[in-house]
């Protein structure tokens, strides 16, 4: 068996066309506002006067997220049915025979991953399209990148690569969770902070 699985994101490739969110509904069928993975665009920064001129020192990139099968997903803690449970590959699945739709999952989620579904009064999330990685294809969004910014791989061998990180504006503390994401940053993510940048289109991410 391999071991736990991570998704790979190189904010510098993504263009934010949302083939990887599109993706993800069309092959699960969701209703309206339930997304298994969210594009968040983010942008920051001013215009400065030099002289007669006013010159911009503005940036924008995109962040690709979705349930990012945490090796200490705190989902997991909190479900008090056992429904939200991670299988010894380490992806984090929801039992839907067992699930109540309580929602403690998504008020603990420091990433927003579990979804209430109004139709079944059950609570949903990202699988890593266990299906697919079972017939040996890459989940749905990772196939319909055109950029090919986002990628999936074994955890281990994706983190040991030179420049990921898992901490990345607006994304919570990794030690929080230890999600299985490494991203590679866009060159502006330094310039991106709580005071400096936010999310510009909260309306589509639910923010």
């Amino acid at each position: 068996m391999p071991g736990p699985r991570a998704f790979r994101f190189d904010a510098a490739s993504c263009s934010g066309c949302k083939a990887c969110q599109a993706a993800c509904k069309d092959k699960h069928g969701h209703e309206v506002g339930v997304l298994w993975r969210r594009v968040y665009e983010l942008s920051g920064g001013t215009w400065s006067r030099r002289r007669e001129a006013w010159v911009p020192d503005v940036f924008a990139f995109n962040l690709s997220i979705g349930c990012n099968h945490c090796d200490a997903p705190i989902c997991v803690e909190v479900c008090p049915t056992g429904a939200m449970r991670r299988r010894p590959d380490g992806l984090v699945l929801v039992d839907a025979e067992a699930c109540v739709g309580c929602r403690y999952c998504a008020w603990a989620c420091p990433y927003g991953a579990p979804q209430y579904d109004e139709a079944s009064g059950r609570m949903t999330k990202c699988t890593f399209c266990a299906d697919e990685l079972d017939a040996g294809r890459p989940p749905a969004c990772v196939a319909a990148c055109p950029m090919r910014a986002l990628d999936f791989g074994e955890r281990a061998a994706l983190e040991a690569e030179p420049g990921m990180t898992a901490a990345f504006f607006p994304l919570p503390d990794p030690t929080l969770t230890r999600p299985g994401l490494a991203i590679v940053p866009h060159r502006d993510a330094g310039r991106a902070g709580p005071r400096t940048a936010a999310v510009a289109n909260p309306e589509e991410v639910g923010k």
